[in-house]
């Protein structure tokens, strides 16, 4: 919702500031209307269902995989697309995939939304309402910025979304951050005072081919990045998770696991190798290639987990969201 002009809207009326937050206090709760906001007069009702929306974002379209995983692409206001994702696991987690921008500057080769012409950053308000979307379905109870765009560079959006995130059912502990190795806004993450986790999106473990795949790291390189996160180490005392795509033939041979494993502090450290969904860029390494690899960091004392891949058959995974999907919302 636009909070600010819902503050206009309640000021106008001439009803006390508290109102917001009834209103938010109904939003994060999982209201589907303002009708539904018993302890607001009806008139009051009345006028905001007249003059403020709901959420900032209209809902396009919807597509669901046969795994639970939805995938719900949105236009903002100015048309700009953005897509979000619902993961449903057995184990009871519900744990959305936000946007922090329509499309992304960064042009990292494997990825399809960093092929998509870059938009701008999102407001605050249009990164909760993604989540707001899943929460009036559901409860929810995780939160990863592993969607379009870099978080960093949409930084104080980001960490306003995360200071309301709690209200919704998703705790500080139980969110995370991902960068490509934005020095900057690692830095800057260290500091906040929220215990956010951070992910580092790293798929290459020296700076030639993290170059060719990821055109940031001329800008950040690998020991700058590596830096700036043993400074998140040190102040958070958390561990990073590394994401490190397998791409056949590129970056999953055994001397990239023995580079990889000897460039990664164990104690700081935790990877996370992700199945290559496929964009149309490269192959995705086979699984008997990928457990090889992940054998290899063990006998090197790196702990490495395989990630499970949910969404893919509507290209709701890891890397491949583009602004695409399935059917339109109901």
């Amino acid at each position: 919702m636009d909070r600010a002009l819902l503050q206009r809207t309640l000021a106008e009326a001439g009803e006390p500031s508290y109102r917001a937050s009834q209103v938010w206090e109904w939003l994060a709760r999982g209201a589907r209307s303002f009708d539904q906001m018993t302890n607001l007069p009806a008139a009051l009702r009345e006028r905001l269902q007249a003059s403020v929306p709901l959420s900032t974002l209209d809902l396009r379209m919807e597509a669901k995989s046969d795994d639970g995983t939805v995938k719900a692409l949105f236009h903002t206001g100015d048309g700009r697309p953005i897509e979000a994702v619902l993961m449903r696991y057995r184990d009871g987690r519900r744990s959305v995939c936000l946007s922090s921008q329509s499309g992304c500057p960064l042009t990292c080769g494997f990825c399809a939304t960093g092929q998509m012409k870059f938009g701008r950053n999102l407001s605050a308000d249009e990164i909760v309402d993604q989540a707001l979307h899943f929460r009036r379905g559901e409860a929810i109870d995780h939160v990863v910025f592993m969607g379009m765009g870099e978080p960093m560079m949409n930084l104080d959006a980001v960490l306003v979304a995360c200071e309301r995130l709690p209200d919704l059912g998703v705790t500080h502990r139980r969110t995370a951050i991902s960068t490509v190795g934005w020095v900057p806004g690692i830095d800057r993450l260290a500091e906040t005072a929220m215990p956010i986790s951070l992910a580092l999106s790293l798929h290459a473990p020296n700076d030639g081919l993290r170059s060719r795949l990821m055109p940031v790291n001329d800008r950040y390189p690998l020991a700058a990045v590596l830096v700036a996160c043993e400074r998140y180490r040190a102040r958070r005392r958390r561990k990073v998770f590394v994401e490190y795509v397998m791409l056949d033939g590129v970056n999953d041979l055994p001397e990239h696991a023995r580079e990889l494993a000897a460039l990664l502090d164990r104690r700081a450290y935790k990877v996370n190798l992700i199945p290559y969904n496929p964009t149309g860029a490269f192959e995705g390494s086979s699984p008997e290639r990928i457990e090889r690899f992940r054998a290899i960091l063990a006998e090197h004392g790196l702990a490495a987990t395989v990630r499970l891949t949910r969404g893919r058959d509507i290209e709701a995974a890891c890397g491949q969201l583009a602004a695409q999907t399935g059917q339109p919302a109901s």
